[in-house]
């Protein structure tokens, strides 16, 4: 996998063609798949592709002027500092908040893509038509809101995020919710574990203190790790790892400190207590901000917990 920084004028001109080509194929599914039941919707994607395709062709032009006829394959995954995107497109029935959401993420991904290759260009007709394609993807949200108001009636399109949620969500929901769901069940084995192995309040707490801070340090270092940011929008890696990290172990730590009440059934049952109201805040959050149904966002946190915790149990008693 390559440096960002070290890819050439010529790769960056693939990449660049690469990632219309890939938004504009998107672009053709979440209408074909919006189709049915959301044709105003469906008109405004369209549009929506025949940009990104209008992108293309100028690249390809370019391209075929400074380096010939073969364009080598890059692709996204070959290079540091995307994310990796989920394949909502194949996913049937087609969501419209959730589409509406991950198009915004792709313009904000693909304009700071097009403002950093611009910055390392050196030749100035490619640095003129990254530049200019920057411009226009910065204003395709615009666009796109205009066709939105145009074309899409009342009662048939949802209230979109504003840019700002959008980048919340990228930068402290989701790392942050990611840390949470791990630490709050992850360690539930081995409190519990030892909470019924030694039936010791205090034994369980120093057990529950040392998985959550490993956990919070091994979640932290991870998601610091995973992506730069600094072509996704998804904020500095470090503060999304503090971010993670610390929820991580928040998780751990509140249905551990329980186990500071001396007696030790009191002590267990009020973990379990505080175990519930962990996964509920979890399916909250699930719900709230990545409009996940309540049900199946109830049942998969509630399963994975369900599993972890009979594990410890096991473990403990045997």
């Amino acid at each position: 996998m390559k440096k960002f920084e070290d890819l050439t004028e010529r790769e960056i001109l693939a990449l660049a063609i690469g990632l219309e080509e890939e938004d504009e194929r998107v672009y053709a599914d979440f209408a074909e798949g919006l189709r049915q039941d959301y044709p105003a919707t469906t008109s405004m994607f369209l549009a929506m592709r025949e940009e990104e395709s209008e992108h293309r062709r100028k690249l390809i032009e370019l391209f075929r002027k400074k380096f010939g006829e073969h364009i080598p394959l890059i692709r996204r995954q070959d290079v540091r500092g995307f994310v990796e995107r989920p394949a909502l497109w194949l996913v049937r029935p087609l969501r419209i908040e959730a589409v509406r959401k991950e198009a915004s993420t792709m313009e904000v991904e693909t304009r700071r893509f097009y403002e950093k290759a611009a910055a390392r260009t050196q030749d100035a007709s490619i640095r003129q038509l990254l530049d200019d394609l920057a411009n226009e993807e910065r204003e395709h949200e615009n666009r796109a809101q205009e066709l939105d108001k145009q074309k899409l009636p009342d009662n048939v399109k949802a209230d979109e995020e504003v840019a700002q949620r959008r980048l919340f969500v990228l930068q402290i929901v989701q790392p942050g919710l990611a840390g949470l769901m791990d630490g709050s069940v992850s360690t539930l084995a081995p409190v519990f574990a030892a909470a019924l192995a030694t039936q010791k309040s205090w034994d369980a707490f120093l057990v529950g203190l040392a998985a959550s801070a490993g956990a919070g340090i091994s979640m932290g270092f991870a998601e610091a790790l995973s992506d730069d940011g600094s072509l996704t929008g998804r904020g500095h890696p470090w503060v999304r790892g503090v971010i993670c990290g610390a929820m991580t172990a928040l998780g751990g730590i509140g249905h551990t400190l329980p186990f500071l009440i001396h007696d030790f059934r009191m002590a267990l049952w009020a973990a379990g207590i505080v175990v519930l109201a962990e996964l509920g805040v979890i399916t909250w959050i699930r719900k709230r901000y990545m409009d996940t149904p309540w049900v199946t966002a109830a049942l998969q946190v509630g399963l994975g917990g369900v599993l972890v915790f009979i594990t410890g149990v096991l473990i403990g008693s045997s």
